[in-house]
């Protein structure tokens, strides 16, 4: 039963949407904001369809799979993402339960949401990588439970600040606001 969730048509296309997304976060020939900010609001759609798609499923094995990154993983891309969009990498947060209470706005950072993002998915790929279908299913019923839960308002959110870096403000040194451009996903 696990083998028909893992190998359905649309946990396969998650995968290689969260293998491409784990890629481009780990590449160090970006160091251009532009450029970081074009991918990622290619990407980032694409993974929260594809998550949206995976096929319901159930945790098989007693224990939750292996994680793989590490706290200096995390902040090694954290802190790559942060030096790319520099001053652009904070925004304020809107959709936080705390906010109803709050008369101060919230800030966040794009960089911490799509190393959130990273983390989950990078584990997730890992356990895909060893290929034990029970871990497989496992992970992959997991990391759509984080999406739920977690990451995909992470996702929105930094998908909603990515957007207004590339239309909605410019400052001295940014030329974006609607340019038209093929770019290619990746």
């Amino acid at each position: 039963m696990e083998s028909q969730v893992i190998f359905d048509k649309n946990s396969v296309e998650f995968v290689t949407v969260a293998a491409e997304y784990c890629v481009f976060i780990e590449r160090n020939d970006i160091q251009d904001s532009k450029e970081f900010v074009d991918v990622a609001i290619k990407i980032l759609p694409l993974l929260y369809l594809k998550a949206l798609l995976i096929p319901k499923c159930e945790q098989i094995g007693e224990y939750d799979p292996e994680t793989f990154v590490t706290e200096d993983d995390y902040e090694f891309v954290r802190t790559k993402i942060n030096g790319i969009l520099a001053h652009k990498d904070d925004y304020l947060e809107v959709f936080m339960e705390d906010m109803k209470y709050s008369d101060t706005p919230i800030k966040r950072t794009i960089s911490e949401d799509l190393a959130d993002i990273y983390q989950d998915l990078k584990d997730f790929i890992s356990v895909f990588q060893i290929g034990f279908n029970i871990t497989m299913n496992d992970s992959l019923f997991l990391c759509k439970e984080h999406f739920a839960d977690f990451w995909g308002q992470r996702l929105v959110n930094a998908l909603k600040a990515l957007h207004d870096i590339k239309y909605g403000r410019i400052d001295d040194d940014d030329e974006y606001l609607c340019e038209d451009e093929e770019n290619d996903i990746l």
